[in-house]
C-alpha cells in the first residue's frame, strides 16, 4: 500500500507566513503539519509515500528528505505550478502503481484511524469502486462542496433534506479513478469526483472525531494548541 500526500498549495489565505514557508510545513504542536501525516501513516504501515509540491517545494524535499528517519520512504512529485487535485495525482500515477493508495491533503489536522481507510481500500476494484472518502459533519466555517451518505454506503452530492457533510481530504482511489484526467494539466478533483458519484462508485464513512482544516492562521494556531497536547 502506498499514499500520497498533497503539499502543492500556495496557502493565500495564511499569508504573509506561506510567503517564505510552504503551508505543510507550517508548525503545530511543534511539529510541520505534513509530518503529522507521515508518522501516523508509518504506525499504519504504509511505508511508501508521493508527496507532490510546487510552491517552494525545494523546502519540503530539504525538510524530509527521503524519508528515512521516520521510517518510510519518499518520492517527489515536482509540479512547477501547482496542478489542483486530480492533475496532481494523475501527474504522480507513476509513482504510486497499479493497486489502490490513499491520499492525505497535507494542510489538515485529523485524528481518523487511517487502518479503517486501509480496510476500505481492499474493496476498490477500479470497475463498480472506484473511490472511497472520508466525510465529516459540516464545520462552523466555509468547506468545500456539500456531500451526503446513502444507506448503502454510497456517497452522491448533497440535495434538499439530505443530512450534509463534507469531504475530510482523506481518500483511497483506484488509480482507473484518473484514467481520464490528464497528466501536467490542472484539473480539480470534484467534476471527476461528481461523475463517478453519479455512476454509484464512490463509497464513504464518517470521521466523527477531530477534524480541522488549517487554512487560515487562526486555524494553525488551533491546531498548534491541539496538537501541543497530543505531544504533551
Amino acid at each position: 500500500m502506498r499514499a500520497m500526500i498533497l503539499a502543492a498549495g500556495r496557502g493565500e489565505r495564511m499569508r504573509p507566513l506561506t510567503d517564505h514557508t510552504p503551508k505543510p510545513l507550517l508548525m503545530a504542536g511543534g511539529k510541520p503539519l505534513i509530518q503529522w501525516h507521515i508518522e501516523r501513516l508509518a504506525r499504519t504501515g504504509v511505508s511508501e509515500l508521493v508527496i507532490n509540491h510546487a510552491w517552494l517545494g525545494e523546502q519540503i524535499e530539504e525538510a524530509l528528505g527521503d524519508g528515512s528517519r521516520f521510517g518510510v520512504s519518499i518520492a517527489y512529485s515536482p509540479e512547477g505550478q501547482a496542478l489542483e487535485t486530480a492533475g496532481g495525482i494523475a501527474t504522480a500515477l507513476p509513482l504510486l502503481g497499479d493497486q489502490p493508495f490513499l491520499v492525505l491533503n497535507g494542510d489538515v489536522l485529523c485524528d481518523f484511524p487511517l487502518a479503517r481507510l486501509l480496510t476500505a481500500s481492499a474493496s476498490l476494484d477500479g470497475e463498480s469502486a472506484l473511490a472511497h472518502l472520508v466525510l465529516t459533519p459540516k464545520a462552523g466555517y466555509k468547506t468545500g462542496r456539500d456531500l451526503t451518505l446513502r444507506s448503502d454506503g454510497r456517497v452522491a452530492a448533497c440535495a434538499d433534506g439530505d443530512t450534509p457533510y463534507t469531504f475530510c481530504g482523506l481518500a483511497a482511489y483506484h488509480p482507473a479513478f484518473f484514467r481520464e484526467v490528464p497528466p501536467r494539466v490542472s484539473s480539480p478533483l470534484l467534476p471527476w469526483l461528481l461523475a463517478a458519484m453519479e455512476q454509484g462508485k464512490v463509497s464513504g464513512q464518517v470521521q466523527q472525531g477531530l477534524w480541522l482544516d488549517v487554512g487560515t492562521p487562526e486555524r494553525l494556531a488551533e491546531a498548534d494548541r491541539i496538537a501541543a497536547g497530543w505531544t504533551a
